[in-house]
Formats: C-alpha cells, sequence, structure tokens
C-alpha cells in the first residue's frame, strides 16, 4: 500500500494551523476571486504568501483553488491572481475550467495542475482525457463506488487519483448542479452556492429528500489505499477550524490502521450521522439526513479538546544538528537534508568548574518545544576545557532553528513562461439566425410532419426505423452520467448505431471526448460542458468538437459576444436540468413502481419539480416551469434547441410554433437566467 496524502481544507489562517499542527500533509484553500467557496474567509495577495510560508517551513504542502467557470470579462483579474498564485510559491492550483487550465498551462507550464471535483469525472474516460489535458491529480467523484475507483485510478499512469474520505455530500454530480443558480442567481459553478437542497424538499412521505448525510470513509481508509486512491481530500472550507483538526487526526489514526474518535467526528459537525453509502454502492434511503438541533448542540462539548490539538507548535519536521565550538566561537549548524543554516555565537571561556562536553551541549541544543523541529541526530566537536552559559547555547538553537524556518518556507515563484495572454473575442455576426434543432425525451414526442433542422434523442432510444426516417438530420443524446460499468456496453451500442448510419452525437459531459474520437463520430458539446468564456470554446474548438452549446448560466448577450470560430447554439425551451441524481430521492422514497419514470419533488412551498429517469442509472431534478423565450430577439446564435422532456407532441408541435413565429407563450414560463446577471 501507498500512504496516500492527507489533503485538508482551510477556509481562513486558523484552519491553516489546525490543518498544519494536526498532520496534514496538504491543505488547500482559496485566493479571493475565483474559487468555489467564496463565503469563505480565503486569502488575498497578501495573506496567501505568508501562508505558503508558514505551511512550507512545517512540511506542509499548499494547493490553491481557483476551480470556478469564469467569464470573459474577468480575464485580467484571472491573470493577476494566477500572478499572486505562482509568485507564492504554492503547490499545486485547482482547476475546473478548460479556460484556467489553459492560461496556467500556457503562462506557468510547471506550475502543477489538478482537476476539481467540479469537472464531474464518474468514469474512465472522463479521467483519462484530463490525465492527456497535462493534470497531476484527478478528484473523482463522490458517487463513485470503491471497486469504481479502483477501475479508475489502476489505469491512471501520469495522474494520481483523489478522493474525498469526509464531509458533507452533494446531492448532485458536482459540477452538474445548477439549482442554486437558477432558484437565487447564485451559481455553484461561479462559487456562491446557497445550498437550497438542504431545505425542505419532499416526496411522499419524506422531508429533505435533497439532503444527504455527511460522508465518512475512515474505515475503508486502507482498502481506499489499496484501490489506488493517492490523496484522501477532506470536505469543509466552510468549517471550524476544531472540524478540521478532528477530521486529519482521524484521518492519520485510520491510514495507521489504530483507532480514531468517531464519536468526536459525529459531534464536531454531521448531519444525522455519517453514510458510506456511495464507496459500499448501498444507495437507498438511509444516506439521506440533515442538521438537526441535536447536530448542532452536540459540538460544544468537543471544541475545547479539539482546539487543544492544535494550540502549540508540533514537532513534524526531523533536523540534525552538529555543535562545534573551539577557544575562537561556536557555531550550529541544523539540516533538514536539503536545507540548512548555520549560525555563529559568542565565544566560549575558561572553565573554573565544569567544562561543556557533548552531553551539557546536547541537553541544551536538542530543546525544540515550541518550534515545528525535533532533533534525531545531534553530532559535537568541542574543545576541551572550555565552557559556554546556557543562555548563549539557548540563543543559538533560537537562532538556527528560526533561521532554517526562513530557508524552509522562502517562497519560490514559478517562472513564467513568454506565452501571450489569450486574444480578446472574435467579432461573430450578430445578426445571424440560427437553425431550430428539437431533443425529445422519446420519439412519440415527434411532431407528425416536423421540419427541424436536427434531431436530438437519447442514443437508448435509436432503432434502425428513426435512423431510416431522420437520417443525417439524427443526432444522438449520450447520458450526461456515465458509470464505469456502463462504458463498454456504450462504446459497443455506438459502434454498432455508427454501422446503421449514425453520424453525430451530443454530450454533456467530457467524457464524450475521447469515446466518441475512438469512433469516429461527431460531437456536438452540451449545455452540460459549462462553457461561459471564450477560451473555452477555443479549447473545444481544438479538440474538433462539431458545435458547441453555450452554459445556460451565462446571459444571452454574453452568449452572443463569446468569440471563437465554432458554431455556438442555446437551450431556449424547456424544462432545464438542476441536478443530476445517482441515488434517485424517488427511488429512496418511494420506489421505482411508484414513480413510473413520472415523480416529482415538493419545495417548501409546495411547488413541484418533476424528476426525469435516466434508464434507472441515474435521474434529473427539472426546474418546475419551463424555459420559453420565443418572443426574445435569438439571432446571434447558429442553432436553437428545444428541449422537451414531458411534452406531448401536440405540446412540442405548439412549442416550435411559438419559435418559428416569434410568439409570446400563454403559458407560464421562466427566462432563465439568459436576461439576469449570473452571480
Amino acid at each position: 500500500m501507498t500512504k496516500p496524502i492527507i489533503l485538508a481544507p482551510a477556509g481562513g489562517f486558523a484552519a491553516v494551523t489546525a490543518a498544519v499542527r494536526c498532520g496534514a500533509d496538504a491543505v488547500y484553500l482559496g485566493a479571493k476571486n475565483f474559487n468555489a467557496r467564496r463565503n469563505a474567509e480565503n486569502f488575498d495577495d497578501l495573506a496567501l504568501p505568508e501562508t505558503v510560508k508558514f505551511c512550507h517551513g512545517r512540511g506542509t504542502k499548499v494547493f490553491v483553488t481557483v476551480n470556478t467557470l469564469v467569464t470573459d470579462g474577468e480575464t485580467d483579474a484571472l491573470i493577476e491572481e494566477a500572478d499572486a498564485i505562482a509568485g507564492s510559491g504554492a503547490d499545486a492550483v485547482i482547476l475546473q475550467d478548460p479556460a484556467v487550465m489553459r492560461l496556467f498551462r500556457d503562462r506557468y507550464p510547471t506550475l502543477p495542475r489538478h482537476a476539481s471535483t467540479q469537472t464531474a469525472v464518474h468514469n474512465l474516460d472522463g479521467a483519462l482525457y484530463l490525465q492527456d489535458l497535462g493534470c497531476e491529480t484527478i478528484v473523482l467523484a463522490r458517487e463513485l463506488t470503491l471497486s469504481e475507483m479502483e477501475k479508475i485510478a489502476s489505469r491512471l499512469t501520469t495522474a494520481g487519483a483523489e478522493a474525498f474520505v469526509h464531509g458533507a455530500h452533494c446531492m448532485s454530480v458536482s459540477g452538474a448542479c445548477y439549482l442554486s443558480a437558477m432558484l437565487g442567481g447564485r451559481s455553484g459553478n461561479r462559487g456562491l452556492c446557497a445550498q437550497p437542497c438542504r431545505l425542505d424538499w419532499r416526496c411522499g412521505a419524506g422531508d429533505h429528500v435533497l439532503s444527504l448525510k455527511d460522508m465518512s470513509l475512515l474505515r475503508h481508509a486502507r482498502e481506499m489505499a489499496d484501490a489506488g486512491i493517492t490523496t484522501f481530500k477532506i470536505e469543509g472550507r466552510m468549517k471550524r477550524p476544531e472540524y478540521v483538526a478532528a477530521v486529519v487526526t482521524a484521518c492519520r489514526a485510520a491510514l495507521a490502521g489504530e483507532r480514531y474518535d468517531a464519536d468526536t467526528l459525529r459531534a464536531v459537525f454531521s448531519r444525522s450521522g455519517f453514510t458510506d453509502g456511495y464507496l459500499m454502492g448501498k444507495r437507498d434511503k438511509s444516506m439521506f439526513g440533515c442538521r438537526t438541533k441535536d447536530d448542532v448542540q452536540s459540538a460544544d462539548r468537543v471544541l475545547k479538546s479539539l482546539a487543544a490539538l492544535y494550540e502549540k507548535e508540533t514537532p513534524r519536521v526531523g533536523v540534525s544538528m552538529a555543535f562545534t565550538m573551539s577557544d575562537t566561537g561556536s557555531t550550529l549548524a541544523v539540516t533538514d537534508g536539503e536545507h540548512t543554516c548555520t549560525v555563529t555565537g559568542a565565544a566560549p571561556e575558561k572553565a573554573l568548574n565544569r567544562p561543556l562536553d557533548t552531553a551539557g551541549a546536547e541537553k541544551n541544543l536538542v530543546k525544540t518545544g515550541g518550534t515545528p523541529f525535533c532533533v534525531t541526530d545531534f553530532t559535537a566537536d568541542i574543545a576541551p576545557g572550555y565552557m559556554l552559559p546556557a543562555s548563549a547555547l539557548n540563543a543559538l538553537r533560537r537562532e538556527a532553528l528560526s533561521g532554517l524556518l526562513d530557508v524552509r518556507g522562502a517562497a519560490k515563484p514559478w517562472p513564467r513562461s513568454d506565452a501571450p495572454v489569450p486574444a480578446r473575442p472574435e467579432k461573430r455576426d450578430r445578426g445571424r439566425t440560427g437553425v431550430l434543432w428539437a431533443r425529445f425525451a422519446d420519439p412519440l414526442q415527434i411532431p407528425p410532419g416536423e421540419s427541424f433542422d436536427k434531431i436530438l434523442l437519447p442514443v437508448e432510444r435509436l432503432t434502425p426505423e428513426i435512423m431510416e426516417t431522420f437520417g443525417e438530420r439524427l443526432i444522438g443524446v449520450l447520458p450526461a452520467i456515465l458509470w464505469p460499468a456502463d462504458e463498454e456496453a456504450l462504446e459497443a451500442r455506438l459502434a454498432a448505431l455508427k454501422e446503421a448510419g449514425l453520424r453525430e452525437v451530443y454530450g454533456d459531459n467530457i467524457y464524450a471526448i475521447p469515446l466518441t474520437r475512438r469512433r469516429g463520430l461527431a460531437l456536438h458539446g452540451g449545455a452540460g460542458l459549462n462553457i461561459l468564456n471564450t477560451e473555452a470554446l477555443r479549447h473545444y474548438e481544438e479538440e474538433g468538437l462539431a458545435s458547441v452549446t453555450a452554459s445556460f448560466e451565462l446571459s444571452m448577450r454574453s452568449i452572443k459576444s463569446l468569440g471563437g470560430r465554432i458554431p455556438i447554439g442555446a437551450i431556449v425551451y424547456g424544462r432545464l436540468p438542476l441536478m443530476h441524481f445517482r441515488n434517485c430521492p424517488l427511488r429512496a422514497q418511494i420506489g421505482c413502481a411508484a414513480c413510473r419514470a413520472r415523480g416529482e419533488l415538493t419545495d417548501r412551498r409546495g411547488v413541484k419539480f418533476p424528476v426525469e429517469c435516466g434508464e434507472k442509472k441515474y435521474s434529473t431534478l427539472l426546474n418546475s416551469v419551463p424555459l420559453h423565450i420565443a418572443d426574445r430577439d435569438l439571432r446571434g446564435l447558429d442553432h436553437l434547441i428545444l428541449w422537451f422532456t414531458r411534452e406531448s407532441a401536440a405540446e412540442c408541435a405548439a412549442v416550435a410554433a411559438d419559435y418559428r413565429a416569434g410568439r409570446k407563450p400563454e403559458r407560464e414560463r421562466t427566462g432563465g437566467l439568459y436576461y439576469r446577471e449570473l452571480l
């Protein structure tokens, strides 16, 4: 078993201190602007270098999160933040947006890049794709089982596999949640999730059905290490330092095969206890839980003892000391094997009584309390007949250890290349009229006599008859979520469909890129790729995509201002997806037989939200009302997608007629985020 590193969260400097002193190998934290926890304290341009210095001096690495989506208008601020991170000497950056990956790759090519959980890696193709992009570590989706993690980790060659081992569970697959953005304009993809899922959503007799218990996988720590997980990640950048101390301490014990205090972990923070349901493949009602009054009050009894864990420096760094004393002076050299600090002290005096010997010098010089150092080797070369007072020896020790700490923590900025900054967006024809595409959940929804430019259908619904009917207009829609066990079957189906004449597919996740490349199919990038900026468009253009659909979190004005040359479309009608679930709350609460793939969830105001079933592999929470903007100016796009879910063929025809006529609909609707500015 290769021992994984323990990666601890730090929302502020107190949490950094707790993580470091309790034995974390690395901490992850955010700078001020582009991180997925923008409401945390975080670290500005002044605090970040000092924090890196503090951590490096004590042997702890620092990973900085730049894991939000960015817009074209934020390019200058992003470059400024990248320069500050590289200048601080941080050990790696954690990224989501392809545009940010490209910026760091081009500007600071030697600074290690890690793929955030926001990249939604839930299968082998997704992981291998990010490895090929140069990511040195890839965070696997929290929804994977132990065997699925092992399957992915075993195939990685230049990248490590990182997995969460303790902390909060998002109900949705990370990077694929738009609930907070659609309900309140606060995007999780932009670091401002308001956690509306933790409110009282209901299904049947169940309450809080979008709130999962926190995960705790520490009892499986050695199994996960054996499965190839190289980094154990702890969730919690919004949590208090006592929480960080508790989990890091428990994680160290678990990796060592020792008992850890599970009761203290639950007391400091839990939501009705913990679950290991995803890791063990037990996805059922037992995984759900919410934060209760008892959960909140239980923390009071453990905070004081947990604070004591990081109250003082922990001597984690072993050093060798070499002391020399002659009649002309004294020196002390301290080294950690890589860095050395040598200091000169006072000249000794002739001993009147007891001269200083090796034992006496060692007794004073190895007292490293209050520092992060412990002496593992001590040597001395002392001229006989001389003495040096304890005060002089103590001064030597303090100066040498302080100097070594400074040398270890000295900033080592990453070198910047001479690559140019990203080019400004190219101007496109803002007057072009986009062709109409329609996606149907089922072929029975397709209106007789339709005349859409493209027909999109799930690949599971494609039959020889459908392919013959629609021919080259047909685009097969890939599953938004694909688990490792289903990869081989999907690839075999695509091979058969291509043989039958299929030429184009639509994909919402990065796994689609290597998959369609192997199968020789044209790929249209979906809204799930979360494209908010021109550099991301350029990335997917270079990857060979036939077209892309902009994120529906971006304003319509911004979509029309995107550069690049690849055709751009937008979803302009439909109940937009808000979350993707692996543990379907409907199946957990009422069962599939009662749902019959027509289930709904109800929010605390009584509003009903449909849930679309994805072949019982995953499910999707849809918005309560459809996006419908037929009466808006939609010029400046290459294609407009009508995304039908539960509509009848007649309803689909009526919607299409609205768009062809530019007519305002009479039914209830939303403009989504296209005409609001996203936070």
